[in-house]
């Protein structure tokens, strides 16, 4: 079956879909759309290195997207820039460096569309194994740091009051954000990435009346998103990476309408009327 260029690829969206859902949540919580771009206009930085060096590419975006994640750090205490100001200077020259490294190296061959926007249907194997290994490890971690982070999120210096130190979950939630920027980057591109974080926890905050229940119903979004992106880039003959993005925004779309007004309001009819049947006479 894994012989299926189409049913890897769905596999491959899937796993995908399934870590980035939760950390999407905390990125939308934390407005921190564009640091999900900093990052990924990095790992085209990482590829060049990678090219360049003969490294694994995987291993090297992860590594840059890290490295810049500490250099925003560094900067925020050392700098008299805003937050924004530095993440639009370190995405734009992460990505400027990236091509014109790339634009050096004429004895290599580089698909830039399929680095910018994904090709989730050329996935092998060995994607598939890193994706899900990957993934699951970043679940696990975000398990562990649920609670503290999600405390820094609402209230920092409550957070910090309360021991739960607040610069140290940060930095593993970077580091996090980093590995997904990794694994995904094939999936559907550097481009494409933070939608696919963003839309999701977006479309998943509609529904969902609690940080973990939000969480868990992006993924799903994600999910959906994959498998009616994947079936519509195979009917239309259209890029697989943005038609995955495309259907996730038709199911942000359709949570905002009326439909999704209406879903709102069953569930909560339903959710309401579950609590008073099992409220004590």
């Amino acid at each position: 079956m894994l012989d299926d260029f189409f049913f890897r690829a769905i596999l491959a969206g899937l796993g995908v879909a399934l870590v980035a859902g939760p950390l999407g949540c905390f990125i939308v919580w934390r407005r921190l759309a564009y640091f999900g771009d900093t990052q990924a206009h990095a790992a085209l930085l990482g590829v060049a290195l990678a090219l360049l060096l003969e490294i694994n590419v995987t291993l090297a975006v992860f590594v840059v997207s890290a490295l810049i994640s500490l250099a925003l750090l560094a900067l925020q205490k050392r700098a008299t820039l805003s937050s924004d100001a530095l993440l639009g200077l370190l995405s734009h020259a992460s990505l400027a460096i990236g091509l014109v490294a790339l634009a050096f190296m004429t004895w290599v061959r580089v698909d830039l569309m399929g680095l910018l926007f994904g090709d989730i249907l050329a996935v092998s194997k060995t994607d598939i194994a890193v994706i899900w290994t990957g993934g699951l490890l970043v679940l696990a971690v975000l398990a562990v740091i649920w609670r503290p982070l999600f405390a820094a999120t609402v209230n920092t210096e409550l957070a910090e009051a309360e021991g739960m130190h607040p610069d140290r979950v940060n930095l593993v939630f970077m580091i996090l954000m980093a590995t997904v920027i990794a694994i995904s980057m094939k999936i559907v591109g550097v481009l494409l990435i933070t939608a696919m974080l963003i839309i999701p926890a977006a479309t998943a905050r509609r529904f969902a009346t609690g940080p973990e229940q939000m969480a868990i119903l992006a993924s799903f979004a994600g999910m959906a998103a994959v498998v009616l992106g994947l079936e519509a880039s195979l009917a239309w003959d259209t890029p697989s990476g943005p038609t995955i993005v495309v259907a996730a925004l038709v199911l942000f779309v359709l949570a905002m309408s009326p439909v999704g007004s209406a879903i709102v309001r069953i569930a909560s009819f339903i959710g309401a009327r579950g609590r008073r049947k099992g409220a004590p006479s």
